[in-house]
């Protein structure tokens, strides 16, 4: 009788771990990549980072314990992760989605490299200046078109119609680079309050309401 009660536990237990698949936006690990990203456009120096918050305990499987287990010492390999289901036979799903937000693609680091040096050419001085600023949609923006000289206005909005396109470009390469194309807007919310956390003294930001306030 123990034996037949057990099948159904085991069958469900099966079919549960067939269909559920924990994905989830990494926020943590999405906030640092936008740091070191535009920290470097910026040319503001990055903090260290923050290691990534600890997998809850139960490890998603609905309330069984997975843990971590050390790689033998001397190795370079990671730590495996034990899962309760792998002694049926199982492999759980979630550790195909591991968070890991990946900005180190030859596609990502050109752009990263093109709004760097458009920064400098011609942005930087634009927003010292009180000129431009960063919108609240993760774009720069002409915020005060009066500070700008009447023989740069068309180089500026050049500069920022390029910049803007490189933007939306990386939010969108981020995430296809990281197999999930519908984190395309969360990216770019993460990008947009880093732009302006990493601002320098004086220069002008958008907050989540749109009133403009500076540094």
């Amino acid at each position: 009788m123990r034996r037949l009660l057990g099948m159904p536990v085991v069958a469900a237990m099966a079919l549960t771990a067939c269909v559920t698949i924990n994905v989830y936006f990494p926020a943590a690990e999405a906030k640092e990549a936008a740091k070191e990203f535009v920290d470097k456009v910026i040319g503001t120096d990055a903090a260290p980072s923050q290691p990534a918050p600890a997998t809850k305990p139960d490890g998603g499987n609905g309330g069984m314990a997975s843990m971590d287990i050390p790689a033998r010492p001397g190795a370079d390999s990671p730590k495996l992760r034990f899962d309760p289901l792998m002694l049926i036979g199982i492999a759980p799903a979630y550790a195909q989605d591991q968070p890991n937000i990946n900005i180190k693609t030859p596609a990502i680091q050109a752009i990263q490299s093109r709004m760097a040096g458009r920064f400098d050419a011609s942005l930087r001085k634009q927003f010292d200046a009180g000129a431009l600023g960063f919108a609240n949609n993760g774009e720069v923006t002409v915020r005060d078109a009066s500070k700008i000289a009447l023989s740069d206005r068309v180089g500026v909005n050049q500069a920022v119609a390029d910049q803007n396109r490189d933007a939306k470009a990386v939010y969108r390469e981020i995430a296809v680079a990281n197999n999930h194309p519908e984190w395309e807007a969360q990216i770019r919310g993460v990008f947009s309050r880093q732009w302006a956390e990493s601002a320098k003294g004086g220069w002008w930001y958008q907050d989540a309401g749109g009133a403009w306030k500076q540094k």
